[in-house]
């Protein structure tokens, strides 16, 4: 499973709700990133086992398969991937089973509503500590 392209990192946009995922894409699209995008944590599967990804920015709360249940996958499965993790949520005030699970996964996460610029440079940080 190689990497098309030289040089080229390969991300994929797990994210249910299609403006959030479409800002995703344009954003690291332009950064000459190569985006893949899953609506939700199953789809994400299928596509993580026939693609090599270079990070996953995965919300947490999507239908069918959800964010933890994904990366919990991607522990089992693929656990270098799963280092290369970027969470996003709409959901971190208050404390509560998000917040103790992006504590105990202690991997990165984008609180929604987020900028491009956010965006950019948390992807380019998570990227440079591969």
């Amino acid at each position: 499973m190689n990497n098309s392209g030289a040089g080229v990192k390969r991300i994929l946009v797990v994210e249910d709700e299609s403006a959030i995922s479409q800002v995703c894409q344009k954003v690291l699209t332009s950064e000459g990133f190569e985006v893949d995008i899953a609506i939700n944590g199953e789809v994400a599967l299928d596509m993580i086992e026939e693609k090599q990804y270079d990070l996953c920015l995965i919300d947490i709360r999507t239908p069918v398969m959800n964010g933890k249940e994904l990366y919990l996958w991607l522990e089992e499965k693929h656990p270098k991937l799963a280092s290369r993790v970027i969470f996003t949520t709409g959901d971190v005030m208050g404390g509560g089973d998000t917040q103790i699970f992006l504590e105990q996964a202690a991997r990165p996460f984008l609180p929604k509503p987020f900028t491009p610029d956010e965006l950019r440079a948390i992807v380019k940080q998570s990227l440079r500590q591969v």
